[in-house]
């Protein structure tokens, strides 16, 4: 019966996962690139469906356009995004290089985790609100007994707390990777 706000809370947590990869931490990480789109014969296109996206080195990423008149939109696009990274065309494919992360800047990358964190616990909390609602809602219909609604409030907390503790490790671990020169 609960099953499908498990299922949203999942969500919210892979959501904030996500999120956590498109921040770089001073290494280079393909995925920083997942919200670039380029403009590609008129369609909103990311970035790794127009060309080959690589890692050759810790700090540098490659990207290759399959098409050479891409060139110019894939680096329009990237410096349009909030990636904060300039690119560099050598006419055949775009590098882009990570500089090392400033303390400063490892600092502001630790809080925006930690905010992400905290809007992922709301999410979680906010569907545990409504799984509290569904209850009474079928115990005032008379399909849960008082002592029913109560094992489902109580299995309700006791998903909200994994969920809880499963984003507060998550951004703990990511806070470290940002920390970590």
């Amino acid at each position: 019966m609960l099953e499908q706000f498990e299922e949203r809370m999942q969500k919210a947590y892979d959501s904030m996962i996500n999120d956590f990869l498109t921040i770089r931490a001073g290494r280079a990480n393909p995925h920083v690139l997942d919200k670039v789109k380029v403009d590609y014969y008129g369609v909103s296109t990311p970035v790794a469906q127009v060309g080959n996206v690589s890692v050759p080195e810790a700090r540098m990423i490659l990207i290759q356009p399959w098409e050479p008149n891409l060139l110019g939109e894939i680096e329009k696009a990237i410096l349009m995004s909030d990636v904060g990274i300039t690119p560099t065309n050598d006419g055949k494919a775009i590098r882009l290089n990570f500089p090392e992360l400033t303390e400063e800047r490892r600092k502001e990358l630790a809080k925006d985790v930690k905010k992400r964190g905290e809007e992922a616990k709301i999410a979680v909390r906010n569907i545990r609100r409504d799984a509290n609602d569904f209850v009474k809602k079928q115990n005032k219909a008379g399909e849960l007994n008082d002592d029913q609604a109560k094992d489902y409030e109580n299995d309700v907390q006791k998903m909200t707390d994994k969920f809880v503790k499963q984003i507060d490790a998550g951004v703990e671990s990511k806070s470290k990777e940002i920390m970590t020169v």
